[in-house]
């Protein structure tokens, strides 16, 4: 028994041991979850969720601004007795209000007086105002921020103030009663339009009109062929902001038209609400009809000119 030797003991851990070992090993082997991973997904959260407050905020918006215009649509297909009813879809439609107001009123001659005065005042005042304003943002010269500021001022002064003197001008021109004073003023430019205008020609490269004038381009080419393509976006915000103040312009038109035959649209409408709105036959459908029918060109010229519009506000907030 003695020459017999014991085994030594088996010295291998518990399973307990070893599962917990492994497990340990494992857990150091695993990467850790990136500290932030938490806080970005409840930011990505946070910024669906205010997308979608500011998506509903808008929508809202949208909607109150929009009824108004769904309201004259709606009017202006019903008959003389629904119109101030509230109905968005009218129970009995009634077409023959468009029909009635081409043939009640010249209506397609306001419309073409419009569009001549309009197109005449935009184009005269876009030309002028940043011609001024070119002249104000590259020229360097004695005195030119106090005049500057002077034109400035200018925007300080009620329309109502120039009016008889304007009035007093025209008739002695012999113009007073004729289309002309609608949009001759714009030849002489507008203070905002080249505030406006300038700050666009200030935020060109003075290299490339330095660049012009060393090949020998005169200032006119210039302002043509560098400035004017370059400041685009602000050429076309000015030019739709004068049509919508020349297309909607009453006073003027009270001022100096007579004859029917030279009312502008605003003139116009005066006319039909006369005739057909309060004091007059009381058909406040053919008054919406011909509301809509004037309306719509504006629409137009804002979705055909939006691209443009919204190109000059973003640039001119980077140069801010």
């Amino acid at each position: 028994m003695s020459g017999l030797t014991a085994s030594p003991p088996d010295h291998k851990p518990p399973q307990r041991d070893r599962d917990s070992s492994a497990a340990h090993g494992a857990a150091r082997r695993r990467p850790a979850a990136a500290p932030g991973r938490e806080g970005s997904g409840r930011r990505r959260r946070e910024t669906r969720t205010g997308k979608a407050l500011r998506l509903l905020a808008l929508t809202c918006a949208s909607l109150v601004f929009l009824y108004p215009f769904v309201w004259l649509i709606s009017a202006s297909l019903k008959p003389s007795e629904h119109v101030f009813d509230n109905a968005l879809i009218p129970t009995v439609w009634q077409f023959a209000n468009y029909t009635e107001i081409w043939t009640a009123v010249p209506l397609l001659t306001w419309v073409g007086n419009s569009v001549t005065v309009t197109a005449a005042a935009a184009v005269t005042v876009t030309v002028s105002s940043s011609l001024v304003a070119f002249g104000f943002a590259y020229f360097r010269f004695p005195g030119r921020n106090a005049l500057f500021g002077l034109v400035i001022a200018t925007m300080m002064l009620p329309a109502v103030v120039t009016m008889v003197p304007q009035y007093l001008i025209f008739n002695w021109l012999h113009l007073a009663s004729t289309q002309v004073p609608l949009w001759a003023p714009n030849l002489f430019g507008s203070a905002f339009y080249i505030f406006l205008l300038r700050q666009f020609f200030l935020g060109l490269p003075r290299e490339l009109f330095e660049a012009a004038r060393i090949d020998g381009a005169s200032y006119w080419r210039m302002f043509w062929q560098i400035a004017v393509p370059l400041c685009k976006p602000a050429m076309v915000v000015t030019f739709v902001f004068e049509v919508q103040a020349a297309w909607t312009d009453l006073v003027r038109p009270l001022i100096y038209l007579r004859d029917p035959g030279l009312y502008t649209v605003p003139r116009g409408l005066k006319a039909v609400l006369d005739q057909f709105g309060e004091g007059g036959e009381m058909r406040w459908e053919i008054v919406c009809a011909a509301s809509l029918i004037v309306t719509l060109p504006m629409i137009l010229v804002f979705f055909l000119g939006q691209r443009h519009f919204v190109s000059g506000i973003a640039t001119q907030g980077r140069k801010g």
